[in-house]
């Protein structure tokens, strides 16, 4: 989809409405159908604009999603709904009524932003994403807050606004952007724009060296239903050198106490597996301490304890097995328990999943986890599945 305005004319949207929902398996006899009234360059538009909304319906409200606008790559790289909302529920707490979107995309955060009741400048130099970003804020009625701007987002006069937002773009012509300073605009203009600003976020991805994190910023890491999302930089958020973990829905907020590494002891009855965004907040040790656990190995960021604490910065599952890693023993283990259904999490080992459920073949009507992973050096595998609280008297 090279041009937006075909699709947005009354004969555009027309089709829109009439392709609502096509099935793939029904996109060739539909294009066949409508293409004896329309243009084959529009029909193509018109489902390729379909395909799109049903693929961001995963991230957006499903009656967003059909009235919004996609590139492929916007459905791609856009915020989810969820985090964008909460991350704009954190600049109204701060005070902030106006927003420069930096990198807006879309416009899935400036979204949020508006709906929040923020006046926002969402600002992308490609001419379609901004052309996509404006209908988005006209689809959803929300153009008296939300300004959309073609532009250089290092040439744009972010004085006037009381926070800066910046999403950098991550993602290259060979996939994935791992050094920050390869991001554009680089993370180091960023966090220039972020310290000229009353406040600001940096939205950035959560493989981030924590040494890379300015010391005037706030660290944030945000899972979304056990998925690790983004990480945040925030800036004039009153808590400098903090670090936070937060799990959505909720919001659940951990915040870091500068806690030791928990000691390493042997395995219990409990087995805690730490969100995601707990373990890249590196505050493993703030669970550990919450259960009333250590670790099973200095390297790994499985927890255990004793006794079950439950919390929600970790699944708790119960262990009835220590095993050296030996995949006959596993293999004879779940015959014995009539394992069919079985679920295989790893940590610290280089076996796939995939290829050890292969080869111990599980059957039977029961199910079990088990856990490739290291115990003081070892490799191991823990059998269990997860933790049920006792029930009362």
């Amino acid at each position: 989809m090279n041009d937006l305005a075909p699709l947005l004319t009354p004969e555009g949207r027309a089709l829109l409405e009439e392709v609502r929902g096509t099935a793939p398996a029904d996109e060739l006899a539909v294009a066949t159908r409508l293409r004896r009234d329309h243009p084959a360059d529009l029909v193509s538009a018109a489902l390729g604009q379909a395909r799109l909304r049903q693929r961001a319906a995963a991230k957006f409200a499903a009656a967003d999603a059909e009235r919004m606008f996609f590139t492929p790559n916007g459905v791609e790289q856009s915020t989810r709904a969820s985090v964008a909302a909460y991350r704009a529920r954190r600049l109204t707490d701060l005070g902030v009524t106006s927003v420069a979107d930096l990198c807006c995309g879309i416009g899935g955060d400036a979204i949020a932003l508006a709906r929040a009741g923020i006046r926002v400048l969402a600002v992308d130099r490609d001419p379609l994403t901004a052309a996509v970003a404006r209908a988005n804020a006209e689809a959803l009625g929300l153009t008296d807050l939300m300004e959309v701007r073609e532009a250089d987002v290092t040439e744009v006069d972010t004085a006037g606004y009381d926070a800066v937002f910046v999403d950098p773009a991550r993602r290259g012509g060979r996939g994935r952007i791992f050094d920050p300073e390869a991001y554009s605009p680089p993370l180091s203009w960023a966090v220039a724009a972020a310290r000229r600003a009353p406040h600001a976020a940096l939205k950035i991805a959560p493989g981030i060296p924590h040494e890379a994190v300015p010391p005037e910023a706030e660290a944030e890491w945000i899972s979304d239903g056990g998925d690790v999302k983004e990480a945040v930089l925030w800036f004039g958020s009153g808590a400098p050198g903090a670090v936070r973990a937060t799990l959505l829905p909720g919001p659940r907020t951990l915040l870091g106490r500068g806690l030791p590494d928990p000691e390493v002891r042997p395995v219990g009855r409990y087995l805690y597996e730490p969100d995601g965004a707990v373990i890249r907040a590196h505050l493993v040790a703030e669970v550990a301490e919450e259960v009333a656990g250590g670790l099973i190995d200095a390297t790994i960021a499985y927890v255990t304890a004793d006794e079950l604490h439950p919390t929600p910065y970790a699944t708790p599952y119960e262990i009835t097995d220590q095993l050296p890693f030996n995949l006959k023993k596993l293999k004879a283990l779940l015959r014995e328990r009539e394992v069919g259904t079985l679920t295989v999490k790893k940590r610290g080992s280089a076996v796939e999943p995939e290829e050890l459920r292969r080869k111990v073949k599980p059957q039977g009507p029961n199910a079990a986890t088990v856990f490739l992973t290291r115990v003081a050096e070892a490799p191991t595998m823990l059998v269990g599945g997860p933790a049920r609280p006792p029930e009362g008297p």
